[in-house]
């Protein structure tokens, strides 16, 4: 029996103004073509969900195990400047997430 991988880290919600931010570790059962790297907005007064972005895309050898190559995001804060958000993976890749555009890009 092949080992699986162990569950993805515990990322605590981040919020800026009245929205809170929190990572979507299980973007396939929400149709979304894989799992990890995604962030969703939340109106943190009515907690109705926004958006959802896309931070990362993994790329998937079928010869493998899908579950063994999911790569998540480990880390979410929020910068000290500019209402942005700072994205680390599991690979240790760092993104910048600016809200009010709704974009990610490698920092």
């Amino acid at each position: 029996m092949k080992a699986k991988r162990v569950a993805p880290p515990e990322v605590a919600p981040v919020q800026i103004g009245d929205t809170r931010y929190e990572v979507l570790h299980w973007g396939r059962k929400r149709g979304l073509p894989q799992n990890g790297g995604y962030i969703r907005a939340f109106s943190a007064a009515s907690g109705d969900e926004l958006w959802t972005l896309q931070v990362y895309q993994t790329t998937y050898d079928p010869a493998l195990e899908e579950d063994v190559q999911d790569v998540f995001i480990r880390s979410l804060k929020k910068t000290l400047w500019g209402g942005k958000l700072k994205v680390e993976d599991e690979r240790g890749r760092r993104y910048l997430v600016d809200p009010a555009a709704r974009s990610a890009t490698p920092a």
